[in-house]
């Protein structure tokens, strides 16, 4: 056996098997943002204006130590933080895949382990714990590893690999930093904090040219006007590929519902220069002339069998040619036109599309020249209170849930992400949240760049924004798509080397 193998093996007995521990969980309260009022003598009067700073020590995740921060103003009442945190310590090993994951049962870790001593290797079997959150229960897996290397040694990994591979056995080289065990970092983030007091600018959301595509943040601030930009909410990418700009979940974009609201799942809710966080239901109901009322499932969709989905003039694409029936609206609702599925939906016009037994609800209900009333409500779940769509209001749905009411509170079973990839590995994240005075945080946790920044978990991540202040927080798209925009540039990095194409974004503008 080759002798780092051997003394990989050895160290790898002594790898973390439970998920964020103490260093990951440590309350953030005493490192709260520090907001101090100063008052000034204008004219007479007396004007209050706000401090506000970044932390500089008690950083929540890896060892304790000082963070390194750089501050810049953007404009009047938006700050931009450059935050780095820990060194890099991480090494890498090779990962067996079981049924094409890195984890499985006990049975399969056993069995996995056995094809790889087979080829001539020895292996570990690891167990570890995914960490229970709010919703979603702890639970056990198992990964079978082969060896342990330096972050110089990758290479060395990877010839492991290749030599499974030979043999029949699926594996690849993983960095350790990403498993979301104990880690000393490093971290890299960027925090904008925007101060709606001094701030004189408005939020929105943004799905840039249309609905279906996916377009870069940078480009959809570069049209709005923005200041600043982050990328939003995730979109479907198992869709029709002309479709794959489709947010998974709730949009209002200027007061028009163009994406329906998976029940309960997490919303970032704009409007003006305010932002909360909350769940969300949508309703979106048509009468016809003749008092038939029925539901419409969705929004700027791909329909499902026996389902009634509405296109809007956002959408951009052809609707779906899938041997379903439409009537064509005018922005009065009355019907233009009744067609086959599968056509353009022009400007000022809407299609209410059927599939099987909605489709032949379209040809009973909606004549040429009869009207179709169509009826929107989003609620805040909350409050239980409908949300007004006025031009003002803009809706982004999340991907998960992180803080509420300045405690922990991870929604990953409710938010569809109540799983081991999403709630204990790293990754880059963006994230949203408000603090007690209604102060709106953004932020970006570069990651996936080894020896760099290791990106967080959504526990890490619930608790850096703890840190930052916020009592409600919210995860949004991560991965590939994290990006910030500021001043017409991208100030992070990436994880794919370049700006990924997204569905939808938060706009600042001045």
């Amino acid at each position: 056996m080759p002798r780092r193998l051997a003394a990989g093996l050895a160290a790898l007995s002594f790898l973390a098997a439970a998920a964020p521990t103490a260093a990951s969980a440590r309350s953030a309260a005493s490192a709260a943002p520090a907001e101090t009022a100063r008052a000034t003598r204008q004219a007479g009067t007396t004007a209050t204006r706000v401090q506000f700073a970044l932390p500089t020590k008690d950083f929540p995740l890896g060892q304790p130590g000082p963070v390194t921060q750089k501050k810049k103003s953007v404009t009047k009442g938006i700050d931009f933080f450059t935050v780095v945190h820990g060194e890099a310590t991480d090494g890498y090993t090779v990962s067996v895949l079981m049924n094409g994951k890195d984890y499985g049962s006990r049975e399969q870790a056993d069995a996995a382990a056995e094809a790889v001593q087979a080829a001539g290797l020895p292996a570990g079997i690891q167990e570890f714990t995914r960490p229970a959150v709010a919703d979603y229960p702890a639970g056990v897996s198992y990964m079978v590893r082969v060896g342990m290397w330096k972050p110089e040694e990758k290479a060395e990994a990877g010839k492991i690999a290749k030599k499974l591979g030979e043999a029949g056995v699926k594996a690849k080289v993983d960095f350790l930093g990403d498993d979301g065990f104990q880690t000393t970092g490093p971290w890299d983030m960027r925090v904008l904090t925007v101060d709606p007091r001094v701030f004189g600018g408005s939020y929105h959301a943004s799905l840039g040219t249309s609905v279906a595509k996916r377009e870069t943040t940078s480009s959809m601030a570069k049209k709005a006007g923005a200041v600043v930009a982050v990328n939003g909410g995730f979109f479907n990418i198992h869709t029709d590929k002309n479709l794959r700009g489709e947010p998974v979940g709730v949009s209002v974009v200027n007061g028009r519902l163009l994406s329906e609201a998976v029940l309960g799942r997490s919303a970032l809710i704009l409007k003006g220069r305010t932002a909360r966080i909350s769940e969300v239901a949508t309703a979106v109901t048509a009468t016809s002339a003749d008092g038939e009322k029925t539901v419409i499932n969705g929004v700027n969709r791909a329909a499902a069998a026996d389902e009634l989905v509405l296109y809007t003039e956002e959408f951009g694409e052809k609707t779906p040619a899938d041997e379903g029936a439409e009537a064509v609206l005018d922005a009065k609702g009355q019907v233009l036109e009744l067609r086959p599925a599968g056509g353009k939906v022009a400007a000022g016009t809407s299609v209410l599309h059927g599939t099987g037994i909605m489709a032949d609800w379209i040809w009973s209900h909606a004549w040429e020249n009869w009207s179709l009333k169509i009826t929107t409500k989003v609620t805040d779940m909350r409050s239980g209170k409908a949300i007004p769509l006025t031009p003002e209001t803009s809706v982004i749905g999340g991907g998960v849930g992180l803080v509420r009411d300045g405690r922990e509170r991870v929604t990953a079973q409710a938010d569809g992400q109540a799983n081991i990839n999403m709630i204990l590995r790293r990754h880059p994240r963006t994230l949203a949240g408000v603090t007690k005075s209604g102060r709106l945080i953004l932020a970006v946790v570069d990651g996936r760049k080894p020896g760099v920044t290791v990106g967080a978990s959504m526990i890490e991540a619930a608790h850096v924004m703890m840190w930052l202040g916020a009592r409600q927080a919210i995860n949004l798209d991560g991965g590939g798509s994290s990006a910030m925009v500021v001043k017409g540039k991208v100030v992070n990095h990436p994880s794919d080397g370049v700006e990924r194409g997204v569905g939808d974004a938060v706009l600042i503008v001045p």
